[in-house]
């Protein structure tokens, strides 16, 4: 039985900035795993039939996340977050910015802020994306961002949704 889940997208070009939010019939801690642990990441952070590959993490103030989104060719797109905030289980920050595979940033790079609720056994995880740039968040969203983030949230859907159901399979 499939229950209704919010999901909202909006761009706003006067403050640069995107307005995500997604509901997901999940308890929290398992939502903020998905979102803050390199092993979960790497299974749902990129629109298939790309693939997600950390090569370094550390999730804490200061700390960053080194990774590349794989296409199926093996053409890796470099990326870092630097995480600036975290508050555990209610909200994270980082500075996202592509980069080359020295790990190198491409600047301007654009603020990231997740923030995460649970009523009722749904989780609401709410991410404005501040862009330094009007010209940086239109390459954004000409690239494909609302179709391939919101795939890319599709992909943690069902896997939460394989997670809350595999003990019960065995």
């Amino acid at each position: 039985m499939k229950t209704s889940l919010l999901v909202d997208f909006t761009v706003d070009k006067t403050t640069k900035t995107v307005f995500v939010t997604r509901e997901f019939a999940a308890e929290l801690p398992l939502v903020w795993d998905a979102f803050t642990k390199q092993e979960i990441l790497d299974q749902w952070w990129a629109p298939k039939p790309f693939t997600s590959k950390t090569k370094s993490m550390d999730f804490k103030v200061g700390g960053r996340r080194f990774y590349a989104m794989v296409s199926p060719e093996g053409q890796e797109m470099w990326a870092i977050h630097k995480y600036t905030s975290i508050t555990p289980k209610t909200n994270f920050k980082y500075l996202n910015a592509f980069a080359d595979k020295d790990e190198n940033p491409y600047l301007p790079g654009s603020d990231w802020d997740f923030n995460f609720s649970e009523q009722n056994g749904k989780t609401k995880v709410s991410i404005t994306i501040y862009n330094d740039s009007l010209e940086r968040m239109e390459k954004m969203i000409e690239m494909g961002f609302k179709e391939g983030f919101t795939v890319t949230l599709n992909e943690l859907e069902e896997l939460l949704e394989r997670t809350k159901t595999a003990p019960e399979e065995q």
